[in-house]
């Protein structure tokens, strides 16, 4: 029987409340998303080769529980999540949280015990079946917990997430819809954690061919993650600055163009010309103006997409 998307949210929350104390929620989302990740494709991939992750021998939940109570549990805890880091070409995804921290996770046995209930607690979750009655559990319960940890950390939601009200919005706007292809694309440029660009991708009736780069490199993480929880596994996503090193490119070393782009991007970045030649721009960015200083990200942006 599919989990309850109540019961989820409950035990995903209770999760989150384990690790209050040592960091504040930017910091635990990674640790909670991490085991929700972990959990899940151990779930639904573990034995299975035809599966899309690959869980190796010593890579899965399973070992993560044999851990409860031990005294080794965070060092073990990264390396059982590097050997499927390792096998899936995941590193740097999958691997950011540092389960051995003592400043974030307290020394000794405080360490051994908060780590040990965080386990016990996705322990009781049976992820294996994602969806039920048309709902996609695993997708719904990522947006949660990105909403509640940007609200509780007293950022801004759109440093790394984008409310699915407007993501639908602009997906009708940019002309998304039931006629639109699979083989479509579609690029955010700041994709933060990807929710924009699933969102929109949704909007089509097989949904679209994805590309995203982030600049920050934990942010990129959860987007690789979220793309796989969503059953998009094959999402291209970069970390990087966009402005200064853009990654997706044509035959020709020029900017790849889309068939379609969105954003949320920072707007009121001061430092957005690190790293760039603003007189001398190999892709001709700025030949029709210079953005200002202030809400320079947002009009650079608005510029760049309609040309």
């Amino acid at each position: 029987m599919a989990i309850k998307k109540t019961e989820l949210y409950s035990s995903l929350w209770a999760s989150a409340d384990s690790l209050r104390g040592g960091m504040d929620a930017s910091q635990y989302k990674d640790y909670v998303l991490t085991l929700l990740f972990m959990k899940y494709v151990s779930d639904k991939y573990k034995g299975d080769p035809y599966g899309m992750i690959v869980v190796p021998e010593g890579g899965s939940f399973d070992d993560m529980m044999r851990l409860k109570g031990d005294k080794e549990i965070g060092d073990k805890l990264n390396k059982i999540i590097g050997a499927l880091a390792e096998a899936n070409d995941l590193k740097g995804v999958i691997d950011v949280a540092d389960f051995n921290d003592e400043e974030k996770l307290g020394k000794g046995k405080d360490m051994v015990d908060r780590l040990s209930n965080l386990i016990g607690i996705f322990a009781g979750l049976d992820l294996s079946s994602n969806r039920a009655d048309g709902d996609d559990l695993l997708g719904d319960a990522y947006e949660y917990l990105m909403r509640h940890f940007a609200t509780e950390s007293g950022k801004s939601k759109g440093q790394f997430y984008t409310p699915s009200e407007v993501s639908r919005i602009l997906a009708k706007v940019v002309g998304i819809n039931q006629a639109t292809s699979q083989d479509a694309t579609v690029y955010d440029p700041t994709c933060g954690s990807g929710s924009l660009l699933l969102k929109v991708s949704d909007e089509a009736p097989r949904g679209l061919t994805i590309y995203g780069q982030e600049m920050d490199n934990a942010t990129s993480a959860l987007a690789r993650m979220n793309m796989i929880l969503h059953n998009n596994a094959t999402a291209k996503i970069w970390k990087g600055n966009t402005l200064a090193d853009p990654q997706w490119k044509d035959g020709n070393g020029q900017l790849k163009t889309f068939d379609f782009a969105v954003a949320n991007p920072p707007f009121s970045s001061k430092n957005w010309t690190s790293g760039l030649n603003l007189t001398d721009d190999e892709f001709t960015r700025f030949t029709w103006g210079m953005p200002p200083e202030k809400m320079a990200i947002m009009r650079f942006y608005c510029i760049s997409l309609n040309r």
